[in-house]
Formats: C-alpha cells, structure tokens, sequence
C-alpha cells in the first residue's frame, strides 16, 4: 500500500488527479495534498509519502524549488507539466518519469506501475534526481547529463562523449570518448527523440551518430568515424546524412 501527496497549484488539476488515483491506481490507498511548495515540505516531514505527483510549473516556488530545498528525500517523484518543453527534456536526459496535463488514465496507471517496479533501487533515484536538478540549472539543453541505465546501475554522460549508439534488440549499445561502452535498456528509438537535437542523426534503423565523430562519408554506403569504425549509411536516408554533412570538415 502506497501514500502519495499531490503537488498543484490549480484545484481543479488536483481534483482530477485525485479522481483519477482512487479509480484507476487501488496500490495508493492514503493521499495528501498541497497547492505549494510550504506545504507540500510540511506534508513530506509529516505524512512521509511514497510517491509525490509534482508539478513542475507554480508561481511563486516550483516543483524545482522543493526538490532543491531538500537534501534527501525518501520519496519517488512523477512529475506533471503541461507545456514546459526545456523541464520535459531535463526529465527525459534523467530517466525519470512525467505525466503531460491533462492527465491520462492510462498513462497514470503506467507511471505508478514503473514506480512500483523500481521502487527497491530507491539510491539509484536519487541519482537520478540530482541529475534532474543539474540539468534544470544548465543554461541550454547540449549541456544536459544524459542517464544510461545499464545492468550495473546507471551513468551519466554529456552528449560530446558519445560517439555513437547502435540498437542490439530492444537495447542499445553505447560508444563513448575513451574506448568505453556500455549497454542500456532502452530502444535506440528512444535515444533518437531525446539525441536528435543534439547533433546525432539516424543513418540506418540500427545507428544513430554524432556527427562531430564523421570523419568522412565513403562513397554511396558507408560513413566513417573518427576512430576508423565504418558505418553503414540506409538507402533512403542518404541524402539525409550528406545535407547533415554539408559545411563540416571531412577528409
């Protein structure tokens, strides 16, 4: 059984939160609210919930603002927003959970389910959190941490050190600065939405790439990497890759 406060501004969002947990989510079965930051920390010192629904956008003190205004917190986060992009990104880089206003059921119902399967690695959250909260104060997006989650736990890396990333399945492998690699547990799919206005670009359904790492396109097939890995290059995305190249020093 599960207590969880919900954190909005807006009654009416909070009411339909709430509406929506005691139908479709039976695991919460004690729930707290607070339509600010003051009172969602005196609900966390006194309530002490599992789970807290945090919006991101409020006036005064924001989501961002309670979570740097603790120093630990024994609590799992799933955040809801209903527009900011730059926070939607940060989230994403971090490996954390959103749900985008208004709330869907369904979506709720996945959120809380993801929480209850990880909810045993609650160290590794944290991390997670703090990379959130870095990335929020990076000043654009190309200096956000990205959180690869791999079987050992999860890392974190700019974009410049990833050269490129290569589907296995449902994983995907990563290459990085330094001769490292690791395996994360995500689709490359996923890691094109988030990579993609990032300087990567999709050339074959099993690799994605940073361009800065193209030393030269080679012929009609194939690209080449800095480090002398030759990449195959899709028919259809050929004319893709050479306007993406255009303008960059290659040999």
């Amino acid at each position: 059984m599960l207590k969880a406060l919900l954190v909005d501004d807006e009654e009416k969002a909070r009411e339909i939160l709430l509406f929506h947990i005691q139908n479709f989510v039976p695991e919460i079965t004690q729930i707290r609210t607070a339509a600010n930051v003051p009172e969602a920390l005196q609900h966390i010192q006194t309530f002490q919930p599992d789970l807290v629904f945090l919006d991101i956008v409020m006036p005064q003190q924001d989501g961002f603002d309670l979570l740097t205004s603790l120093t630990d917190w024994n609590f799992d986060v799933i955040f809801t927003t209903a527009h900011d992009q730059f926070a939607i990104k940060a989230i994403r880089f971090s490996a954390l959970d959103y749900l985008l206003k208004p709330i869907d059921p369904d979506e709720l119902r996945n959120a809380v389910d993801q929480h209850l399967k990880n909810r045993k690695d609650r160290p590794g959250q944290r991390d997670l959190y703090r990379n959130f909260v870095d990335n929020l104060l990076a000043p654009q997006e190309n200096e956000f941490k990205l959180a690869i989650p791999t079987a050992d736990g999860t890392y974190f890396f700019r974009t410049p050190e990833i050269i490129r990333c290569q589907a296995d399945r449902n994983y995907t492998v990563f290459h990085l600065t330094g001769q490292r690699r690791f395996i994360s547990s995500k689709t490359l799919g996923e890691y094109e939405t988030l990579l993609n206005t990032q300087g990567f670009l999709r050339v074959h359904k099993s690799h994605l790439v940073n361009l800065d790492f193209i030393d030269n396109f080679l012929g009609k097939d194939f690209i080449r990497l800095h480090d002398k890995t030759e990449i195959e290059v899709a028919r259809r995305r050929k004319d893709e890759v050479r306007a993406a190249l255009q303008g960059r020093n290659l040999n």
